[in-house]
């Protein structure tokens, strides 16, 4: 097994390097033009995801969510914009199929633990409003 991961990151590089030679012979410049584009998006999104990774979490938090969902988010963006950087096709459409995965799929767990959150804990229709009874005792009765 470690064998055949060996060979396959050894292989990678030879294989983006034959597909990009082969697509330069085939589209000349215009595979300069989309790897230069490529490369720009890439850098805008790594730039985009570090300015929005803490509000992510800062959001998550703020909701009652669990904040693994937004590092797990702001992760797979930072690795599919370096993906997208490196010069090379295959790169890129690893980069597009993992921008492509969700992960704000619900799990059992997160439903059993939101379920149980809200049957616990129910706000009040007006947070501001105390209901309540009192008894007034006057002081010459003490």
């Amino acid at each position: 097994m470690r064998f055949l991961i060996g060979l396959i990151l050894l292989a990678f590089p030879f294989a983006e390097i034959f597909l990009l030679v082969d697509l330069a012979h085939k589209y000349g410049w215009w595979l300069l033009f989309y790897l230069v584009v490529i490369g720009f998006l890439g850098l805008q999104l790594i730039r985009g995801e570090k300015l929005l990774m803490s509000a992510k979490m800062m959001q998550s938090v703020g909701a009652g969510e669990n904040p693994v969902k937004a590092i797990l988010s702001s992760a797979r963006n930072m690795v599919a914009g370096v993906l997208l950087i490196i010069p090379g096709v295959i790169t890129d459409i690893i980069a597009v199929i993992l921008l492509l995965i969700p992960i704000s799929k619900p799990t059992l767990s997160s439903a059993i633990n939101s379920h149980y959150q809200h049957s616990t804990y129910e706000k009040a229709a007006n947070d501001d409003v105390i209901e309540g009874e009192y008894t007034k005792i006057d002081d010459d009765k003490k």
